[in-house]
């Protein structure tokens, strides 16, 4: 008889193909926990905001807010409604200052006032320290 010769076969046989099916399956297991798990930051939770006390709150109530009111004409300015001129408010608006920095300034322009005397007086203002200050337009 005639013998058949045995071809050897490698011990080591390579394998290019990996499965994909199980990695696949793993991926969406996690993507599933993390999900799941996630918990989001509160971002109002970690905001800084300062209230004030009660305390503070009743205080307010009880004194009136201070409300200088200067109106700019064409042809000069009045303060709470008695007619100054630049020098005069210059003065009012300093001794104001070293009553109150925080008074409320109400600066009422006209439709004729010219835009000078708005500068003007806001650089009263400022050279006095007022901070405080609204600018309004009236009819």
């Amino acid at each position: 008889m005639a013998q058949k010769r045995q071809r050897k076969r490698p011990v080591f046989q390579t394998n290019s193909e990996i499965p994909m099916t199980p990695m696949i399956d793993i991926v969406f297991q996690l993507l599933i926990y993390f999900l799941v798990t996630f918990k989001p930051v509160d971002v109002m939770a970690h905001l800084d905001v300062f209230r004030p006390s009660p305390e503070a709150k009743k205080e307010q109530l009880d004194t009136p807010p201070n409300l200088i009111r200067v109106v700019i004409y064409e042809d000069g300015f009045t303060i709470n409604e008695k007619p100054v001129d630049l020098d005069s408010l210059d003065s009012l608006l300093s001794k104001l200052a070293g009553i109150d920095r925080d008074q409320t300034i109400l600066l009422m322009c006209t439709a004729h006032s010219p835009h000078e005397k708005l500068i003007q007086v806001l650089d009263l203002c400022a050279k006095s320290g007022l901070r405080n200050l609204s600018v309004v337009s009236m009819n």
